[in-house]
This record gives structure tokens, C-alpha cells and sequence, in this order.
């Protein structure tokens, strides 16, 4: 009955503020002196200890009581000092007038009839360690002296404040400090934290309150200013909003509150933020993560800043204005209305893949990214609309699909009322499944237009990959063609074993479809041949196996790999006196093929495949030898692959389907060298090599979701190589080589490979 009088004179009415200071004054003075068995007097010292009788206490002005572990009732200090140390048990506490109260690992329990636990007025209290509890009312109040300015101070550290009612109060001019502490309203209505026009400040704390965490509110229409600042510190308002700002007919309250260093709002109801009675809000949120929503009733206003980084997740209802700076982001969760939307540099998400919300606004200013969704296929879409001007320039950036666009019309985005606003597409095309769409202007609006169009980054990815096939076989098999010095060097009449070891590059230029790509290869080869005794006796047989590895660098930083692993077989045939030669080649490779797609949006898709290919060559020429161990040798060949036709579906849904594929390539070269003798008795033979080539084949067909394209790399192309032979003995030979080739649609910037061969 007490705690819920004392609370009704406390309304904000001015008439109840006038009456204020002498109530609680009389309830305070009368409490004391009622059971008042022990008094300090002014400028005296005591220290008391465990088992000293358990009392109540009158400390004066300038008086000093210090208790080390002893049992307590209530106390009352005016202008004195009060220290509890370890192990002490109080009741409650009242100070007034500039007193000092120190708590250092204490408990104090409330009386059922305290209004607080601890109540300054006009006094300053530190707390370590301790426990404050009120089971009927407020854990802590600080109160100013209501004739004058002078407020109260808590300093809480590493310590438990809980109170039925409220966990906390302060009036104008007082502060409360909380670190490495909680704050508790423990009851269904209560509240962890009331301000009326004061300071709290919260570092590594917890504040929780039944109905709400913090709330801000007026001592009177001067005195409205509350201030709230957390520091890595959460709050919770288990069966409404985390914080609430209020007003009411006689007042409303001007709120500043700091949300920083990973600090978090929690509401049973959903909110975060309530703001109501034509209060006030502003809030800035510093490196921090939130989830919920910010509510503001008709009247009010609430004004929100998102910094450093910093996220919040959840509807705005009503509120003025939002800054969302740099590398912040704000991610709707339903349909919101902000009046002024101020981009610095952050992004606004609109909801998931499934969920298609309107933003609406008043004004847009600045620069910054909305991430928005569109279905494409039945034109539900995210939308902003700007119900006045736009300014500044901002990007979109839209998911990504692998499904189809279901039909040509332009879909609507944005909508602005006028202004100087620019809107472009992040990476200035959206992926909708094979083709990429561009953002067109129509007046004040911006519309996915589905008129302009290319091959979408996974499409493109799709075709390279599929593209591959030709160039790391002909990759794989370039080295066979520098076997033909090593082979003179033992005029094929030995058994040999030999092995390559190589690498190269290509870079295959964009066609309509965009499918450039860059492909580095490495591998090696293995091989053994003998001489045939049927035949003219010049013929060398032979088998090989290897593995290589191509990467391919794609679109967006996009990436294929792949795997290669072959055997083959060969056959040569060499006249020493003619000089003639004849070699063959035949390979069966398994492919498998790896992709990894970073699509318009950022995200990723990914896909693999494996599939067999075929591959063969001929090439005959001529081995001139000229004066003075010079040599001239005159060859051409014609190489062709067969790669099998293989499906396969990305995991963004697109699917791709690749006909059987084929290479045909027709060479006439010539080689020239010269035969060095070395004092040791081998041979060097350096040599130069020139030759054009040219691609037969002009179909090459991929289905990319049922959309047809043709992987068409014909052309020809200019080979440049370089490369040393030597017979170190009898039996061992080295090689080394090195080759580059320009063509219409397929560049060799370099190819090199090293081997021996030994003869037994």
C-alpha cells in the first residue's frame, strides 16, 4: 500500500512534482525515526564488526560509519558517510544532503515497506560486488534535492541491483553508472531502468525489466532530457519493447541513447524502440547488431543512425529519419515507411529470397546499396518508393536466379516522385538464369529491362567450361611433337622410357556469347616405347599416361577447374635416308569438370561433371640435313577431339546441357636447327619452330535452361616455339621447349615443358 502511493504522488504532474521533495522527505524521516536505535552523531567515526548487535542507524552530518561484516537494520545518512564492507547484511538504505555511501562486497535486502533499497538524494554512492535487492519496490533511486540542482550518483560495479518495481531510478541532474553489473525489474510490469530526465550509462552490463528494459521519460516540460549510453551491454524488455521513451498529456521527453560495441536490444513484444505522448528519440547505434522494430506512435518522432558497421534487422513504423553510413545495413522484415532516408554509404535489405516488401519514404538523400529480390517469373518484386525527391546516386543490387524471365515486360523497382537521384544495377546486369538484364529510367521510375541483355554469369561460366575440353587436350598432346630430336638422337632403334613434365597457358577471346576465360595448365606424361621388328624395320611404337590440371579464371571472379587423366598410345616412323617421318597419336581422357560461379549478386553456384573425350593426331614431314650441321624440317598435321555430350544443373537451378563436341585442327609448320658436337660427346640441338594453324570446326552447341548457344572458336593462329635437345649420353636425352602462339579467338601467351628420355 505504501510502495503504490508513493508511486502515485511520483505522476509527473506539475502539482505532484511540487510535492515531491517534502513527501518523500516525511515518508523517509519518519521511517527512520520510527526504529531508530543507534545515532552517529555529527563528526563522529565508528567501525563495526561481524556480531555486533544487529541495529538501526542515524549517521550525521560529517559522521563516519564503516561496517566490516556486521548485521544491519535500516540506516538513515544525512551529510555523513556509510562504508559496508564484505560480508555486511543492511536493510534498507536513505541518504540526503551530500552524503557518501560505499558498498564493497555487501548485501542489502529491503524492508516490504521501502520505497528503495538504496536511496540517494543529493548524494553519491559506490557499489563493488554487491547485492541490492527490493521484493516491494525499487532496487536503487537517485533523486535530486528539489530545491536546487544538486542530483544523485550511483557507481555500480560487478554488481546485482533487483527491485519488484523498478530496478533503477534517477530524477533530472542524477546519473547512474553501470559496469560489469545487472539491473533487474523483477515483477511482470516492472522496468529494469526508469529515467526521468537523468543519465544512465552501462558498460558490460545486463538490464532487464518485466515490461520494459529502459524507460525514458520527463521529470517536467525543462527538465526532459534523459540520456541513455550502452556499452557492450544488452537489454531486455521481456514482455514489451526493450526501451521505451514516453510522454502523456502534461509532458513528453527528449531522449539521446547510444547503442554501441555490440551492445543488444531485446523486446517480448517485438520492438526495440517504442516512442509515444509526442516524445523524442534519437538513437545511434555504433558497431552493434540488432533485431527488431522500431515503433513510433502518431505525434512522435524518432530519428535512428546506423554506424561503423553496425546491422538492424526489423520494420520501421513511422519514424522520421535513418541514416544507415558506412558499411552499416538495415534488413527489413516488412513493409516500412521512414520519412527521410539518409544513405551513407550503407545498404538496405529487403527481407529474404520468398518475401517481397515496399519501403516508402518521403526523401532519399546520399549514397548507398538496396538489396532487393525479384521473382521473375510471376513479377513479384521488392519495391522503393519515394514518395517525394530522390538525391544521390545509389545502387542495386538484385538476387540472382537461375530461372528463366517468363516474359518481356519491364518490371518496376524503384519509384520516385522527382530529384537528381541516379540508380544504377551493381555490376550494371542482373543474372536471370542464361542472359543478364540491365536497369532502365522511365520517367521518375527505374525498371528491370528485359530488352537489354547478354549471357549471365553463370551461363558464360557454363560455356567456358564446356569450351575447355579442346584446349587442354591439345594442351596435353603439344609435347608429343618434341619427341622427334630425342628419337634421332637414337634413330629409334632403342627401347625407351620417357618423361614430360609441362605447362601453359591460353586465353580464349569473348564471342557474343562472353565466354572469354583465361586457362592455366600443368601436368606430365609418362611413356615407353620400343622398336616394331615387322614392318621395313623403322617403325617405334610406344603407350603414355598422365594427368594434368587446368583453372580457369571467369567472369566476376568466377572460377572452373579440370581434372584430366589419360592414356594413349603412338607410333613412328622414321627413314634415316629420305629423312621422312610419320607419327601418330591416340588418347582417351577422363575429364572432370568443376566450376565455382560468383554470380551478379555476390553469391555463389556451384556445379560439376565428368565426361570422356577422345583424341588423335597426325603429322608427317621431313628432316633435311644441310651444310654444316644445319637441319630444315617441313611437317604438317591434323589433330582432332570428340568430347562427349554431358548434362549437368548449377545449384542456383541453372541447367546446362552440352552436345557432343569436336575439335579439328589443320597445321603446316617448319622447324630449323642445327647439330652442335660436344667435347663430351653428345649432341646439342638447338632449334626454332614456326607454324599456323587453323580451327575446322564451327559448331559446337550448348542448351543453357533450354536457350541454345554456340561455342565457336574457328580461326587460325600464328605458333612460335623455341626449344633444345641434347644427348647427354647414350642413353640419357634432355629437352626443353618453349612455345607461344596469337590467333583470331584462342592466344597462347606461353607453353613450356622440360623431359628426358633414356634408352636401354
Amino acid at each position: 500500500m505504501y510502495a503504490m502511493s508513493i508511486n502515485a504522488l511520483f505522476k509527473k504532474h506539475p502539482l505532484a512534482l511540487a510535492l515531491q521533495a517534502p513527501v518523500v522527505s516525511f515518508f523517509m524521516l519518519s521511517a527512520s525515526l520510527v526504529e531508530a536505535r543507534s545515532e552517529l552523531h555529527p563528526g563522529m567515526e565508528r567501525t563495526i564488526e561481524q556480531g555486533h548487535m544487529q541495529d538501526d542507524w542515524v549517521i550525521g552530518e560529517n559522521a563516519h560509519l564503516t561496517s566490516n561484516g556486521a548485521t544491519m537494520n535500516q540506516s538513515r545518512v544525512n551529510a555523513g558517510k556509510l562504508t559496508l564492507n564484505a560480508g555486511t547484511r543492511a536493510q534498507d538504505i536513505q541518504a540526503f544532503n551530500g552524503s557518501k555511501i560505499s558498498l564493497n562486497g555487501a548485501t542489502v535486502v529491503a524492508r516490504s515497506s521501502a520505497v528503495s533499497a538504496i536511496s540517494l538524494q543529493g548524494s553519491t554512492a559506490d557499489i563493488q560486488g554487491s547485492t541490492i535487492t527490493n521484493h516491494n519496490g525499487m532496487g536503487i533511486s537517485a533523486v535530486r534535492d528539489f530545491h536546487t540542482e544538486q542530483g544523485s550518483t550511483f557507481n555500480v560495479f560487478n554488481s546485482v541491483i533487483n527491485g519488484s518495481t523498478r530496478g533503477a531510478f534517477a530524477t533530472a541532474f542524477s546519473e547512474l553508472n553501470f559496469t560489469g553489473s545487472e539491473v533487474n525489474g523483477t515483477a511482470d510490469d516492472s522496468v529494469g531502468i526508469l529515467l526521468w530526465g537523468a543519465t544512465a550509462n552501462a558498460t558490460d552490463s545486463r538490464i532487464s525489466g518485466g515490461e520494459n528494459g529502459v524507460r525514458l521519460s520527463y521529470e517536467s516540460d525543462t527538465l526532459n532530457n534523459s540520456t541513455l549510453v550502452l556499452d557492450r551491454t544488452s537489454v531486455e524488455g521481456r514482455n514489451g519493447a526493450a526501451l521505451l521513451v514516453e510522454g502523456d498529456a502534461y509532458g513528453s521527453t527528449e531522449a539521446n541513447i547510444q547503442v554501441r560495441n555490440g551492445s543488444t536490444l531485446t523486446g517480448g513484444n517485438g520492438n526495440i524502440l517504442e516512442v509515444i505522448g509526442g516524445s523524442t528519440a534519437n538513437m545511434n547505434v555504433d558497431r552493434s547488431f540488432l533485431v527488431g522494430d522500431v515503433v513510433v506512435e502518431e505525434g512522435s518522432t524518432a530519428k535512428l543512425q546506423l554506424n561503423n558497421g553496425s546491422w538492424l534487422t526489423g520494420q520501421l513504423k513511422n519514424v522520421a529519419e535513418l541514416s544507415v553510413n558506412e558499411a552499416s545495413n538495415w534488413v527489413l522484415v516488412g513493409d516500412s515507411n521512414v520519412e527521410a532516408l539518409k544513405m551513407g554509404g550503407g545498404a538496405v535489405h529487403f527481407g529474404g529470397a520468398d518475401e517481397f516488401y515496399q519501403l516508402d519514404v518521403k526523401s532519399l538523400e546520399g549514397e548507398g546499396t538496396f538489396v532487393m529480390h525479384t521473382d521473375f517469373s510471376t513479377h513479384e518484386t521488392d519495391f522503393l518508393n519515394v514518395e517525394g525527391k530522390a538525391e544521390g546516386n545509389h545502387s542495386l543490387l538484385l538476387a540472382a536466379t537461375g530461372s528463366e524471365l517468363a516474359s518481356g515486360q519491364p518490371i518496376r523497382v524503384v519509384h520516385t516522385e522527382g530529384g537528381d537521384a541516379h540508380f544504377s544495377l551493381v555490376g550494371d546486369t542482373v543474372d536471370i538464369g542464361a542472359f543478364a538484364y540491365g536497369l532502365q529510367k522511365d520517367g521518375t521510375d527505374w525498371l528491370l529491362d528485359p530488352t537489354r541483355r547478354g549471357t549471365s554469369t553463370g551461363a558464360h561460366s557454363v560455356l567456358a567450361l564446356f569450351n575447355s575440353a579442346p584446349t587442354v587436350l591439345y594442351g596435353e598432346s603439344s609435347i608429343l611433337r618434341t619427341r622427334m630430336g630425342e628419337l634421332r638422337f637414337s634413330e629409334g632403334r632403342n627401347n625407351g622410357l620417357w618423361m614430360r613434365s609441362y605447362g601453359n597457358k591460353h586465353e580464349v577471346a569473348a564471342n557474343k556469347n562472353g565466354a572469354g576465360y583465361t586457362q592455366a595448365q600443368k601436368g606430365f606424361t609418362i611413356g615407353a616405347d620400343a622398336p616394331l621388328s615387322s614392318g621395313d624395320g623403322q617403325w617405334l611404337a610406344g603407350v603414355m599416361a598422365g594427368h594434368s590440371t587446368s583453372d580457369l579464371s571467369l567472369n566476376r571472379g568466377s572460377k572452373g577447374e579440370v581434372k584430366s587423366y589419360y592414356v594413349g598410345g603412338y607410333a613412328t616412323w622414321m627413314d634415316a635416308e629420305s629423312g621422312l617421318y610419320f607419327d601418330g597419336v591416340a588418347k582417351l581422357n577422363r575429364l572432370h569438370n568443376n566450376v565455382d560461379v560468383t554470380m551478379s549478386d555476390g553469391k555463389k553456384a556451384k556445379g560439376n561433371y565428368a565426361q570422356n573425350a577422345v583424341g588423335a593426331s597426325v603429322e608427317v614431314g621431313r628432316h633435311i640435313k644441310l651444310d654444316n650441321d644445319y637441319f630444315v624440317e617441313p611437317y604438317g598435321q591434323l589433330a582432332a577431339t570428340i568430347t562427349q555430350a554431358q548434362s549437368y544443373e548449377l545449384s542456383n537451378g541453372l541447367h546446362a546441357k552440352g552436345d557432343r563436341s569436336s575439335s579439328v585442327v589443320g597445321k603446316a609448320g617448319v622447324t630449323v636447327g642445327k647439330n652442335i658436337q660436344l667435347e663430351s660427346g653428345g649432341v646439342l640441338q638447338p632449334y626454332l619452330r614456326t607454324a599456323l594453324a587453323h580451327e575446322f570446326d564451327q559448331s559446337n552447341k550448348v542448351f543453357i535452361n533450354d536457350q541454345s548457344f554456340n561455342n565457336d572458336l574457328s580461326g587460325s593462329r600464328i605458333e612460335l616455339a623455341a626449344g633444345i635437345a641434347m644427348s647427354v649420353s647414350e642413353n640419357v636425352k634432355l629437352h626443353a621447349d618453349f612455345e607461344t602462339s596469337k590467333g583470331k579467338k584462342i592466344d597462347q601467351p606461353w607453353g613450356v615443358n622440360v623431359g628426358m628420355r633414356y634408352d636401354f
